[in-house]
């Protein structure tokens, strides 16, 4: 069994996860692999047969209270330009619905990382996409992102939840393609 960091006393967080987050996490994952699971495991066999080698990746990273997990990503480096439309569309990350769907992950979250040394991201899964995704991508400094997720994690509530799902496709292509 893994050893469990404990959570963090931080004044004014609240580690809440209201079950309507779970269930709007379980419903989206379903849907989203519903509507694009066909399309992925054309993709996936896409990469596979034009580079001969598995076409997932894992990774490691630390969710809720500190419990280590694998992401699973799709494989882009060295992948031409499939791999590069799929990176710059943020795309390659698809996969990770199954974390959400088997509770490591959340669809909104700040975005896992393999440690950590913010104990205010052990409060909350880490999410496929989140606060700064839709905000500037990567162009924005270290510490920038960590004041965006410690304010995700301050004040996430559903609604917030729902407005970033609902700007993310386009800020993920708006920001990747220019």
């Amino acid at each position: 069994m893994p050893l469990l960091l404990p959570l963090p006393a931080l004044p004014g967080l609240r580690p809440a996860r209201p079950p309507a987050k779970r269930v709007v996490d379980l419903l989206g994952a379903l849907i989203l692999l519903a509507l694009l699971g066909l399309p992925l495991a054309g993709v996936t066999a896409l990469l596979y047969a034009t580079h001969g080698r598995r076409p997932f990746a894992r990774e490691a990273a630390v969710g809720l209270a500190g419990r280590p997990f694998r992401t699973w990503r799709l494989r882009t480096a060295d992948t031409g330009r499939l791999g590069a439309v799929l990176d710059r569309c943020a795309l390659d990350v698809l996969p990770q619905l199954i974390n959400v769907l088997r509770g490591e992950m959340s669809l909104v979250g700040p975005r896992p990382e393999p440690r950590t040394d913010r104990p205010d991201r052990l409060l909350v899964r880490p999410g496929m996409t989140g606060l700064w995704q839709v905000s500037a991508r990567s162009d924005l400094p270290w510490e920038e992102m960590a004041l965006l997720d410690r304010h995700y994690v301050e004040n996430h509530w559903l609604g917030m939840d729902l407005a970033i799902l609902a700007q993310t496709p386009r800020a993920a292509c708006r920001q990747r393609l220019a």
